[in-house]
């Protein structure tokens, strides 16, 4: 592929009649992604985004992204407290399909380092409870994929099925998801719209003066469908520090019947995604795939404790460690239940052994992986006055031989502060953290 923003830029005036296009720039700075693409600028200002699918793959997720923001109608989207890239077009590049939506602002942060409390994590919550609550009119009146919650349970049982079958699943495993799938308990939920498995990268995040950074976009719509809500909150698996927040934010948004089981079965797909995996390497007889998940089960069967997945059980703690590794599971074709990361700087070769994991270090911008849909803007206010300068070491701990323990300029120890208002502040903090300077 790597295609030059200038040819794409190109296809844009054959997927919109009469554009006049007076800039292109690349989307992403990396050029492993799944999808060729850039932002391309009119002449009325406007800034829009072109996608090129090459393979079957990309092309059928295109197809469905097409499909699924059609299917927004205004009524819909009125609905929804952000916003969803509007649909512009489609044409052909060579043998490849391209889609062409609007840009979107916001900025995006990975799931383990989205902070817990107000601002980001009960944002997000909200946003989910309100795609759940549109009318399953807007996927069926588009014939988009409508499954039923026993459905849903069959889909489960032949994956759990197909994963047993390659030899690979340690029979722990295999014991634990077969009891949740016939546990008649778990599978009493009625099917929402959702995203089809939405990720922490979907959300494009604006940093309120009042309320922190709040969730004002939401991309990756190819998963548009009638199902499982709990599809749509496997991610927190890996979203330890954020999870409960979320949870009680959708909860408290949300107009359905208390579903008691959510959290449960969301558990249940995180756990499963490596069973994805697993499969995913054997439908390609690729040896290296296979061992790789065969690892990260192993881990996970080693992490996990007993009846954990029973709604009797109602388990009260945050993911088994092991959960941490999810990260590492790229997108698999073989999914239709899709809770991999997806931006279309993905490669796949950085999440294999050896490597850490991570998309991101610690304290690294998102340059580099922004989401297709999504423009990264100017940074936010810089908190290091606050953060660092604002704080000095406390008077007994200077020759205590230990860290320093902090106080502000007032001599106020912030452990004593509001703790919602240092959620807020931490908020803020990782949003700057995974902030880029300009939109490559």
């Amino acid at each position: 592929m790597a295609r030059s923003p200038f040819t794409l830029a190109a296809a844009v005036t054959a997927a919109l009649s009469g554009a006049e296009v007076v800039g292109a720039r690349t989307l992403t700075a990396d050029g492993d992604g799944r999808f060729d693409s850039a932002v391309v600028t009119l002449a009325d200002g406007r800034e829009l985004a072109i996608r090129v699918g090459d393979d079957d793959e990309t092309a059928r997720e295109l197809a469905a992204e097409s499909l699924a923001l059609r299917a927004l109608t205004a009524g819909a989207r009125a609905m929804l407290p952000f916003r969803a890239p509007e649909y512009i077009g489609e044409t052909r590049l060579a043998d490849g399909r391209a889609l062409v939506t609007e840009l979107l602002p916001g900025f995006q942060i990975e799931a383990g380092h989205v902070p817990g409390g107000r601002g980001a994590a009960e944002s997000m919550g909200a946003s989910i409870a309100a795609v759940h609550a549109l009318p399953a009119s807007v996927v069926r009146g588009a014939g988009l994929p409508a499954r039923s919650a026993e459905e849903s349970r069959e889909e489960i049982r032949q994956l759990v099925d197909r994963a047993a079958a390659t030899g690979r699943i340690p029979a722990r495993l295999t014991v634990r998801w077969r009891e949740a799938v016939d546990d008649d308990e778990l599978w009493r939920f009625e099917s929402a719209v959702t995203l089809g498995g939405v990720q922490a990268t979907s959300f494009l995040f604006d940093d309120d003066p009042e309320r922190g950074p709040a969730v004002v976009g939401v991309v990756h719509w190819h998963g548009l469908s009638l199902g499982d809500p709990a599809v749509d909150l496997a991610w927190l698996s890996s979203a330890t520090d954020a999870a409960g927040d979320v949870h009680a934010a959708y909860a408290e948004a949300s107009d359905r019947t208390p579903d008691g089981a959510l959290a449960l079965r969301a558990r249940l797909l995180a756990e499963l995604e490596f069973a994805r995996w697993l499969v995913h390497g054997d439908s390609l007889h690729r040896k290296d795939i296979m061992d790789d998940a065969a690892a990260l089960l192993e881990a996970l069967a080693e992490g996990l404790r007993e009846n954990d997945l029973s709604v009797i059980a109602q388990r009260s703690e945050g993911v088994d460690s092991a959960l941490d590794a999810l990260g590492r599971v790229p997108e698999t074709a073989a999914t239709r239940v899709n809770t991999a990361m997806e931006t279309d700087a993905y490669n796949p070769q950085d999440l294999l052994p050896g490597d850490t994991g991570e998309a991101l270090g610690g304290d690294q911008t998102r340059g580099g992986t922004n989401d297709e849909d999504a423009f990264v803007g100017d940074s936010t206010e810089d908190l290091s006055e606050i953060t660092k300068s604002d704080l000095r070491p406390r008077d007994d701990a200077a020759d205590s031989g230990s860290e320093a323990l902090w106080t502000d300029k007032t001599g106020t120890d912030p452990s004593a502060a509001d703790p919602a208002d240092e959620a807020q502040r931490a908020a803020r903090a990782a949003l700057q953290r995974w902030t880029s300077s300009s939109s490559e």
